[in-house]
């Protein structure tokens, strides 16, 4: 099994939405399909599923890079820099 990348390691306390909502999708009237929410900020944004891909675009513009997944009963985080991916 391969070791967890520091990015995710680092991370002491998750960082959770409190709206369920696509912050910059709102701000368009845009849709999305699945919810992140960023490890670094708290900033929760739409997936690549979703037309925006509003936390791919966060992501290359802050370097932040560990999200976790904002969705109901999904417990997962992603780290955008080693393409990592861990369940907690």
């Amino acid at each position: 099994m391969a070791e967890i990348c520091s990015h995710i390691t680092s991370i002491r306390t998750l960082k959770v939405d409190e709206e369920h909502v696509c912050e910059e999708c709102v701000k368009t009237g845009s849709d999305w399909v699945h919810l992140r929410t960023c490890q670094t900020c708290g900033a929760t944004l739409c997936c690549d599923q979703s037309p925006e891909k509003h936390m791919t675009k966060h992501f290359h513009k802050t370097q932040h890079p560990v999200v976790i997944s904002a969705e109901p009963g999904e417990r997962w985080l992603w780290c955008y820099v080693d393409e990592q991916f861990a369940e907690y």
